[in-house]
């Protein structure tokens, strides 16, 4: 009869410890998170400054499908106070800043927490941070280039053509900002659900039963992230979002399938 104690499993690189284990200390892990966000402070500092000296250049070309939804003799934005211009272009600068600088952040998310996860999850990580990053900065642009050519124009017709509108640069910075940041989420949402999935919180099964759930959840959520509030808008938002929960489900098949076949490997 063998010995259980010779029955050992063998060891695979996915089932070993993490690279960084458990060795450094609770003080060398709040040093190493300083010194992560530190470097991520600095390359947002840089995004800012490089944004902020061409800040009226960038509002100029993300206020361009304002401009356009306006008559040709009446392409002006308004301000408030002598303050507003200059408290604008400051926004500009620090979204701009961190929309330049996001790569670098995320890079130094993953240097951060890279030593403690397995080589199988180093493996599945590295993607799902290049895909949400592109999908983020997809629904960014979808948003400008889709969406606001013919968003603007549409509710500038509900007022009527007698009405005359008095656009200020911060309402529309606002707006333009919002949109683009809605978009840019739910472009996310097959990179969360496919997360969710890969580990264990949700199944295929699960989506599809609470399909028409998440198509209630997802128009209330495109209500409260329209800026506006208007049907039209709404529907631009909510459609998208309800497609990216189907394309979610087919992401979460996909890896629910690998890592039911890798569960074997690891278990044994």
């Amino acid at each position: 009869m063998t010995d259980p104690a010779e029955k050992a499993p063998a060891s695979t690189d996915d089932a070993a410890p993490p690279e960084g284990e458990v060795r450094a200390s609770f003080f060398d892990h709040l040093k190493e998170l300083r010194v992560r966000l530190v470097r991520a402070l600095l390359g947002v500092a840089v995004g800012v400054a490089v944004a902020g000296w061409f800040s009226e250049r960038i509002f100029r070309f993300v206020m361009q499908p304002v401009l356009d939804s306006l008559p040709e003799k009446e392409r002006t934005l308004n301000y408030t106070s002598y303050l507003e211009p200059f408290l604008v272009y400051l926004k500009v600068a620090l979204y701009g800043g961190l929309f330049l600088a996001a790569p670098w952040v995320l890079y130094q998310l993953w240097v951060f927490i890279a030593p403690g996860l397995y080589k199988r999850e180093k493996k599945v990580v590295i993607p799902f941070v290049a895909i949400g990053t592109a999908l983020f900065y997809a629904g960014v642009s979808f948003a400008y280039f889709v969406i606001m050519p013919y968003a603007f124009p549409a509710l500038a017709s509900i007022a009527g053509p007698d009405m005359k509108p008095l656009l200020t640069m911060r309402e529309q910075l606002t707006l333009v900002l919002a949109m683009m940041l809605g978009f840019g989420v739910v472009f996310e949402i097959p990179v969360i659900v496919a997360f969710l999935a890969m580990i264990g919180l949700v199944t295929p099964e699960f989506l599809v039963k609470y399909r028409r759930h998440a198509i209630i959840v997802n128009v209330l959520l495109a209500a409260i992230l329209t800026p506006t509030g208007d049907p039209f808008n709404l529907l631009l938002m909510a459609l998208p979002m309800i497609l990216f929960y189907e394309v979610g489900i087919i992401a979460a098949r996909i890896v629910g399938k690998k890592r039911t076949a890798d569960e074997p490997a690891t278990a044994s």
